[in-house]
Parts: structure tokens; C-alpha cells; sequence
């Protein structure tokens, strides 16, 4: 049966939502009824057309999206069943989360696993589910819970929200980097113990500083990041998720070979299905979701195109879920 749905949808020129129809959509054995999507750093670059995220046009934006199977010829998927999706090249080589409906792979889905809801798996997203592979790498690499702090960069965005949330709650001290003295209230509501300005840490620095911190969290990159290895602890480890502050490693050999520092890199986008089911297994499990649901508020689809400038500015706070 052919049905028709709103979508947001961008053919190179404009980004503007449209009315589709079922017929439009591309190939994929799971249809999707989306209830939300989420918003994310990437989307604003796609929205705003300010990075190169979209690899081909026409492209319905959203690389996140959460929702309930209407259509199935997955024998892994039944009608009915709650699923989410994040990354897999939804929104940058495939028709993405911000439309109401969407044919998918079943090889990028995944349930959605209790006490989650669709609403919550978005108010995660990618964000979240990128800061529970950053915990999961840190334990890989023995960073546990101790007298010393793991810091997060970016601490103010939906990533470093819910990577202190996480880290909180299962015993870490939490340092927290924010530029903005009117968040510390709101980071220390998540579980930071310490707040260090992020012009400290974007000071340029010997490859080697004085040790303190047990492992890091990074969105940022640049030279904070080297800030962050440079003061890491012997045999301590930092899981690198993003650049937003520039893609550039001013650093030198010394943090690793000397100290056995690792540098851990975590891409969420093409994260394997096991990877992915025992992410968000631990997510079930680990994110209290009443600290999330205080860091999350709703959109429409149709705000979209003011909320793509403001995340890539840094002025969105937490998380936003956007209601298809």
C-alpha cells in the first residue's frame, strides 16, 4: 500500500521538508514507522550544508532514528517490534532519521532494549551511544574507577553530558571542561566533580605535564586533546570521538612510549551489530534515565533548520529528540 509522509529533504540547492511517498523511498528490508530522530553535531553540518556529512543528493538528513516496524522481510524483525538505528550512512549514503517514515537494512537496526523507548533511544542517539563505546574502550584499557579524575572535553554537548552521566554513575571522579561559567551548576548536577576552563586546555603545552588524569573522554580534538595525553596518567588512556575544535595532534611520541599512554579512536558510525547490541545493552543498564530526561527536551521536524546553526555553534545544551 502506497502511503504518503513528511520528510526533510535536500536536493543540493535547499533543504526544506516535503511530502513523500512510500514509493520514493529507497530499497531495504525493514520499513520504519520513525516516532523521533535526534540532532546531532554532524546533522547540523549537514543541514547548514557546513561540512561534507551528505555524499550524494537527493538525501533526506538525520543519521540517527528510533521508531516502530511496520513492514518486514527480516526474519529478525517482526511488525511491531521497537528499533533504533545510529550512523550506519543514514543521512551521508542513505535516506536518514528525519522523515516519518523510512526503509532501513535490517543489518543496521537494532531493538530496542528495556527499560528504552523510542524517545529515549533518541535522546541518546548517536551522542549517547558514542559516549557508552568511549566508556566501553576506557574499561578495555583498565581505566577504573580510582582516586584520580577521567576529564570530558566538550563536556556541555550531548556527548560529554550523557559521557559524565555515565561515568558518574558507575563510580568515576568526573573533571568536566566547559568555556561557560553559567553551566557549572549544570555539570555538576550531572556528576562533575571539577570544572576546568577550556582556555586552560586549549593552552599549548610540553608533550609532558605533570600527571592527573586517569583517562579522558575527547570531542574536541586539537590541542586539547593534547593538552588531555599530555597530562595522563602512566598506563592511562583517552578515547578520541570528535574535532570539533580542529583535526590537527600538536603533540610528540613521548605521552606513549614513555608513559604507555593509549589513544584510543572511537567511530560510532560503523560500529559492528555485537558492538553495537552490548552498547546499548549497557545503555539499558547503566544511563539513569532521569538525569537523561532533564537533558533532553523535544522538537518538531520543522525546526530543523534553526536548530542545524545553533548545535554547530555550540549553543544547543544536551539533547534535543525531534518528533517526526
Amino acid at each position: 500500500m502506497v502511503r504518503s509522509f513528511k520528510a526533510l529533504y535536500a536536493d543540493g540547492k535547499a533543504t526544506s521538508l516535503r511530502e513523500l511517498s512510500t514509493e520514493d523511498l529507497q530499497d531495504g528490508d525493514v520499513l520504519v514507522e520513525v516516532e523521533y530522530s535526534s540532532l546531532n553535531y554532524k546533522d547540523g553540518l549537514a543541514i547548514t550544508g557546513k561540512g561534507k556529512v551528505i555524499r550524494k543528493f537527493p538525501m533526506i538528513p538525520g543519521i540517527d532514528l528510533a521508531g516502530t516496524v511496520t513492514e518486514s522481510n527480516s526474519s529478525e524483525y517482526a511488525v511491531g517490534d521497537k528499533v533504533v538505528a545510529v550512523g550506519q550512512g543514514l543521512g551521508e549514503t542513505r535516506w536518514g532519521g528525519y522523515s516519518q517514515l523510512q526503509r532501513i537494512a535490517s543489518s543496521a537496526l537494532n531493538h530496542i532494549p528495556a527499560p528504552l523507548d523510542p524517545l529515549h533511544a533518541m535522546a541518546i542517539g548517536t551522542a549517547g551511544f558514542t559516549s557508552m563505546l568511549s566508556v566501553m574502550a576506557l574499561e578495555h584499557m583498565n581505566v577504573r574507577p580510582s582516586d584520580r579524575e577521567v576529564i570530558v572535553t566538550g563536556a556541555t554537548g550531548g556527548l560529554g553530558s550523557i559521557a559524565i552521566i555515565l561515568l558518574h554513575q558507575l563510580g568515576y571522579k568526573v573533571a568536566a571542561s566547559t568555556g561557560r561559567p553559567e553551566n557549572h551548576d549544570y555539570l555538576r548536577d550531572l556528576g562533575a566533580q571539577t570544572i576546568i576552563d577550556r582556555a586552560i586546555l586549549a593552552e599549548k603545552t610540553a608533550p609532558l605535564a605533570s600527571e592527573r588524569w586517569a583517562g579522558g573522554i575527547d570531542s574536541v580534538g586539537g590541542q586539547t586533546l593534547a593538552s588531555v595525553i599530555a597530562s595522563t596518567v602512566s598506563f592511562g588512556a583517552v578515547a578520541a570521538c570528535g574535532l570539533v575544535g580542529g583535526a590537527d595532534l600538536p603533540t610528540s611520541v613521548f605521552p606513549f612510549i614513555l608513559r604507555n599512554v593509549s589513544l584510543l579512536g572511537v567511530s560510532s558510525p560503523l560500529a559492528p551489530k555485537p558492538l553495537r547490541v552490548e552498547a546499548w545493552k549497557r545503555l539499558a543498564h547503566d544511563l539513569p534515565l532521569d538525569k537523561l530526561d532533564k537533558i533532553t527536551h523535544v522538537e518538531p521536524m520543522d525546526k530543523l533548520p534553526e536548530l542545524g546553526p545553533q548545535i554547530v555553534a555550540g549553543q544547543i545544551r544536551g539533547r534535543v529528540a525531534i518528533k517526526c
